[in-house]
């Protein structure tokens, strides 16, 4: 077999074992676990994705390493993997103690044993996920072979990671719509409302407190009626 032949197999075994896992937050461990064992000189590994508002939030590690360094480059707002999300496909830093892109970050990281890192954003043809941060203990870790790798690998990832977002997605959608159904059959007992006016009623609340829909189909669930408009039954709740 050439080698050709045998990198398209593993990248297959790869592609199967990270798609295997159908639940968001257990398929984004998996990555960063993965990430460890495939990428060679990678050490420690996290992943920080998007939020709202331009937020980044570390949501899954290999190790409290890449937390605490990943946590640096949020507060200090500098970093290859803000980068990486932001602007470039990814970041490499072959020596933070040294690399003048992130002067304050790169140090700090030093000082936890960090030499090397390397960044890559996570994006789909629509939309950019996040960034996969590779740490190595050693300075100039990373060779542009092992950049292709961990590229190759990212695109899997991403894979991995939208197929387990949309599954979840899913869930939670059919779950909302369950829990919104057993809490608009409350109401419609409770105040003797029709099917569209318990739902108007659940939609007009959840605008005046300020709460998902979902969440405060929770709340009427576990009480068994309406909660106070000053948001005290929601906050117990919750």
């Amino acid at each position: 077999m050439d080698t050709n032949s045998s990198e398209a197999a593993f990248f297959a075994r790869l592609s199967t074992d990270l798609l295997q896992l159908k639940d968001e937050e257990p398929t984004l461990q998996r990555v960063v676990d993965r990430a460890v064992q495939v990428v060679g000189p990678c050490e420690w590994s996290g992943i920080s994705l998007r939020k709202r508002r331009q937020r980044v939030e570390t949501v899954a590690t290999s190790s409290e390493v890449a937390q605490v360094c990943d946590q640096l480059q949020y507060e200090l707002e500098e970093g290859p993997c803000l980068e990486a999300i932001w602007d470039n496909e990814w970041y490499v830093a072959h020596d933070t103690s040294n690399d003048t892109r992130w002067p304050t970050w790169g140090p700090r990281v030093a000082k936890h044993g960090v030499g090397s890192v390397l960044a890559i954003r996570l994006a789909t043809a629509t939309e950019t996920l996040g960034a996969l941060n590779l740490y190595a203990g050693s300075v100039h870790a990373y060779t542009p072979d092992d950049v292709d790798l961990a590229l190759i690998f990212a695109a899997h990832a991403t894979n991995a990671m939208s197929a387990a977002r949309l599954v979840t997605g899913l869930q939670t959608a059919v779950e909302s719509r369950h829990l919104i159904g057993v809490a608009q059959g409350i109401l419609m007992n409770r105040y003797e409302l029709t099917l569209e006016q318990s739902f108007e009623v659940l939609r007009r609340f959840s605008s005046q407190a300020n709460v998902k829909l979902r969440d405060l189909a929770a709340t009427v669930v576990e009480h068994r009626r309406l909660p106070d408009l000053d948001g005290d039954d929601l906050s117990r709740s919750g």
